[in-house]
């Protein structure tokens, strides 16, 4: 083998002229040097048309998510604000609530007292009415039942008599015989 490698040093020496550089490193400096011109056309190429755009994109997003993070921001202080208005106005709502259910509840008592009150007047109507109506009826009775005992001792005096005495001594008698038993 370090026949066959010897062999093919000597031949590839006599071949070549001196190798150089790249030649030594096996690199075609004609290739490279394409290459290079065409990855620095690439690069202005990008430079030029798609790293300002990209640029662009990337600074438009970095954009929109500072204002989104702002956004959200004030939209937790507003939403924190009224979420302290919203506990406020259920604090007021309950005070005007137990408010008016005192009120209410005053106002139901007075109607009540209103009530007894009205309902104790017409009681006390009532019963006066129902006595002056007693008065009444107590004197009618009596006046009909001394009209009776008038007719009652006028009968009994003209049985017991056998005769009719006038209608004026009849009257007399009577209220004479009545004044007694009183």
């Amino acid at each position: 083998m370090q026949t066959l490698l010897q062999f093919a040093v000597e031949t590839h020496g006599q071949t070549a002229a001196k190798p150089g550089f790249f030649e030594a490193l096996g690199i075609d400096w004609k290739l490279l040097l394409l290459q290079g011109i065409a990855f620095l056309v690439l690069v202005f190429f990008l430079k030029k048309f798609v790293y300002p755009s990209m640029v662009k994109a990337i600074d438009d997003r970095q954009a929109a998510i500072e204002q989104g993070t702002k956004a959200a921001e004030v939209a937790k202080e507003k939403a924190a604000a009224a979420e302290s208005d919203v506990n406020k106005m259920f604090k007021e709502a309950r005070a005007q609530a137990d408010e008016i259910v005192a009120t209410a509840h005053k106002e139901a008592l007075a109607m009540v007292e209103d009530a007894e009150s009205k309902a104790r007047k017409r009681a006390d109507r009532i019963v006066s009415d129902a006595k002056a109506q007693l008065e009444q009826d107590v004197t009618a009775a009596r006046a009909a039942l001394r009209s009776e005992t008038r007719e009652l001792v006028a009968l009994a005096t003209e049985k017991i008599i056998k005769e009719k005495i006038d209608q004026k001594r009849d009257a007399s008698l009577i209220e004479s015989a009545l004044g007694e038993a009183r």
